[in-house]
């Protein structure tokens, strides 16, 4: 198979392109889609706990993303020279960046994990909270938090693994690993919320009599919200034991020796060069996240689970214009790595307009289901479960109204951290949250008393002037230039 194409998908730098991004971009689409399934198999067993589990983890998770983004734009980094380097026909230095990313990034994963830990209670008291949430969902957080952030180095081993493949053009290694790893989490996650004890997996399958033996056996009760947190730990620690062996000790990737782990100059300022604004759009996102969840946390623990749920499953419907985006990056990457940025633009507007037509279809049958679709993942038979089954169906319904616009900015976005331009994607990431999302939220909820409505159309607005400013600025055509250096690189 050679360095720049994908598995059965043909060359991303020759030929026709609609095949070869497809071929890239729909094991991206299914990774993304396992990867929402760790957070919804939380939400679906935590919801069969109570209302405020939920509420708890829409809290923690906006402050989690605020520490592992740091290493997340790293991460970023790596796909473009990866892909840049496949591009160019250096297959030694695509090698090098990979080993490179590893340990940068590694180094990073213990400090933030340790530091995550040690400052959860720190983070949380920040936000402001009505007292029934401070009283009920903020503990249970702070609970969950603890345990996530130990497990912080397995996380970022698969975030590595997987952007250095897709920069190399192999996205199905990734998507096999993260099935496994869900697979997993999907059987131990109720095992470990709910132990053998009124675990409603055992009753969803007929197993009561199992379960009463588990427990006589074991006495083992379940570490709720704790419990959906060691469960995430465990499968993400099996999905990068994994990884390691994929990218290290088959042909799957870029060639990688143990040389490549020694620090180099030059590789590391490139790596930093290009991960600090990602890492910047990414903690200036977990950041713009607090603060709207702080603006969320003065509404009922009802409001709360809504919006947590809400972003839950608008995250899941996103997840085509996403593929396209990252399918984007690194097509841009190795084309404009080989010299053809004219081909990089048309890759650009074709995944555009796929992403987009696609888009507002799924936007289409989210309003129309927007209710039964929250209500798979909230238990009824209370007036709690019932107001946010309602809350959070007017959220997606709002919401919908974005999608055709995601369509288009997640593509060009993709584009410009394809092309290395990551002070440019930052600069869109923070107009549509910090210009867009969070004034016209408070503006909405607490200046005209629009209450919680006010919420979910500043979420949908937000995104949709992003996405129109982005594209505005796309059509220029100054990001048409490779990152790396190509005087002894192979032109085509």
């Amino acid at each position: 198979m050679p360095a720049s194409a994908p598995p059965d998908g043909g060359s991303l730098t020759e030929g026709d392109l609609r095949r070869p991004m497809f071929a890239l971009a729909w094991p991206i689409i299914v990774t993304e889609l396992l990867q929402v399934a760790y957070n919804l198999a939380d939400t679906v067993w935590l919801g069969r706990l109570s209302t405020d589990a939920v509420a708890a983890i829409s809290l923690a998770f906006p402050l989690i993303f605020l520490l592992i983004s740091v290493g997340g734009g790293f991460t970023v980094a790596g796909t473009i020279l990866v892909a840049q380097y496949t591009g160019a026909k250096e297959e030694g230095s695509a090698g090098t960046v990979a080993g490179q990313t590893f340990s940068f990034i590694g180094v990073i994963a213990v400090v933030v994990g340790l530091v995550g830990f040690a400052a959860t209670d720190l983070m949380l008291g920040v936000l402001p909270s009505s007292a029934a949430t401070a009283g009920q969902v903020i503990p249970l957080a702070g609970d969950y938090m603890r345990v996530f952030f130990l497990g912080l180095p397995f996380l970022f081993g698969f975030f590595v693994f997987s952007s250095l493949m897709r920069g190399y053009g192999n996205t199905r290694a990734p998507m096999v690993v993260m099935f496994v790893s869900v697979a997993i989490n999907v059987v131990v996650d109720p095992i470990f919320i709910f132990g053998f004890e009124s675990n409603p997996l055992f009753g969803m399958l007929g197993l009561r009599g199992v379960e009463t033996a588990l427990f006589a056996a074991t006495g083992f009760e379940g570490y709720g919200v704790t419990g959906a947190a060691v469960a995430t730990v465990l499968s993400r620690a099996v999905a990068t034991v994994i990884g390691l062996y994929v990218i290290f000790g088959t042909s799957a990737g870029p060639d990688v020796e143990l040389a490549d782990f020694v620090p180099e100059r030059e590789y590391i300022e490139q790596i930093v060069r290009l991960g600090v604004p990602s890492a910047l759009e990414q903690s200036a996102s977990a950041l713009g996240f607090i603060t709207l969840t702080a603006m969320v946390v003065t509404f009922s623990p009802e409001v709360v689970a809504a919006y947590g749920l809400g972003n839950r499953l608008t995250s899941l419907v996103f997840l085509p214009a996403l593929g396209l985006g990252r399918a984007t990056d690194t097509i841009v990457g190795q084309n404009l790595g080989a010299q053809k940025p004219d081909r990089a633009e048309r890759a650009v507007w074709l995944a555009a307009k796929v992403g987009a037509g696609v888009m507002v279809v799924i936007g289409v049958v989210a309003y129309v289901f927007a209710e039964p679709i929250v209500g798979v993942f909230i238990g009824t038979g209370t007036d709690s479960a019932a107001k946010t089954i309602e809350l959070g169906a007017a959220y997606i319904r709002i919401r919908a109204f974005e999608f055709g616009f995601i369509g288009v900015l997640q593509t060009v976005l993709g584009a410009y951290r394809g092309a290395g331009n990551t002070k440019t994607a930052l600069a869109f990431s923070l107009f549509a949250l910090w210009f867009g999302r969070i004034p016209i939220v408070y503006y909405l909820s607490f200046v005209q008393g629009f209450g919680e409505t006010g919420i979910w159309i500043g979420m949908a607005v937000g995104q949709i002037l992003g996405a129109i400013a982005a594209a505005a600025w796309f059509t220029r055509g100054t990001w048409k230039r490779a990152v790396i250096d190509q005087s002894d690189a192979a032109a085509e």
